[in-house]
């Protein structure tokens, strides 16, 4: 395995955010693989803060599956829109520009994200086409595809600005005082078209931080612009779970959950029937 830290900058990026990246050899004259599809990681935190339970340890797994992997380091608050989903978008040129060196399918480029690192995650998923964000970063519309995800796996995703049912601090962290302005238009389900990727989400019946109803809007939007998704919902489970198993324990000894650690191998059955 290769393993890389790659600076990006954005407009509004923080000094510290780069592109850990974890590649496979992938020998062409030893293995039938000549190239790996990518999962590209963005961990949760409220645009607050980054989460290493769902960083590395979540590339760690798919490493294991066969895939490259990838966590960016994107930037939380004092940063603001559209600072994260700009760096985002770099990251996925990056692979892009490095696929053949790489060895990665450029074509079967997956985002996972977890809360709030869903949202931006399900933000490029729904923005990747809008000129407004191509222009921002150099893209030409005839080139736009480079940009688009080949699928998406939400964990517990920070979706809607909804009050009430909305994880409001995510977009105080990711808006500020633009909050009023842009909430509406950062509200993910409201941006979902026939043109976003293939969702996979899982989230919990009794999540206090971030509600259920997030999950269940976002996969009634894409029904309703008839993008394929499943949706997994399990009864218990506190918020940020991660892969949910011993791997990711917290200090405290939380952060384990046996039922809900079965995402992972539902995500990968789910990731085999769309690449």
């Amino acid at each position: 395995m290769r393993y890389m830290e790659i600076p990006i900058q954005a407009e509004g990026s923080r000094d510290y955010v780069r592109l850990e990246t974890y590649l496979l050899d992938t020998p062409a004259d030893k293995i039938k693989i000549k190239k790996r599809p990518m999962v590209l990681i963005c961990p949760g935190g409220g645009y607050e803060k980054l989460s290493y339970r769902e960083g590395e340890p979540v590339a760690i797994h798919f490493l294991n599956q066969g895939y490259h992997a990838c966590v960016l380091r994107y930037s939380v608050a004092p940063a603001r829109h559209p600072a994260p989903l700009l760096e985002l978008g770099t990251a996925m040129k990056i692979i892009c520009e490095n696929a053949a060196k790489w060895q990665v399918d450029e074509r079967k480029i997956i985002l996972a994200g977890f809360s709030a690192g869903a949202h931006l995650a399900a933000s490029l998923g729904v923005f990747w086409n809008r000129e407004r964000l191509l222009k921002a970063l150099g893209v030409e519309k005839e080139a736009s595809e480079t940009l688009r995800p080949a699928g998406m796996l939400l964990s517990y995703p920070v979706i809607t600005s909804e009050e009430g049912i909305s994880h409001r601090g995510s977009f105080e962290n990711l808006l500020g005082e633009r909050f009023s302005e842009l909430s509406g238009e950062l509200s993910i389900e409201k941006q979902v078209t026939e043109d976003t990727p293939p969702c996979f989400i899982w989230h919990t019946l009794d999540d206090d931080t971030v509600p259920v109803e997030n999950a269940f809007l976002m996969v009634s939007a894409l029904k309703r612009a008839g993008v394929p998704a499943e949706l997994h919902v399990f009864p218990e489970g506190e918020h940020g779970l991660s892969l949910a198993c011993r791997t990711v324990e917290r200090a405290d000894g939380s952060g384990i959950n046996e039922p809900c650690a079965q995402w992972i191998t539902l995500a990968d059955a789910w990731l085999g029937t769309i690449l």
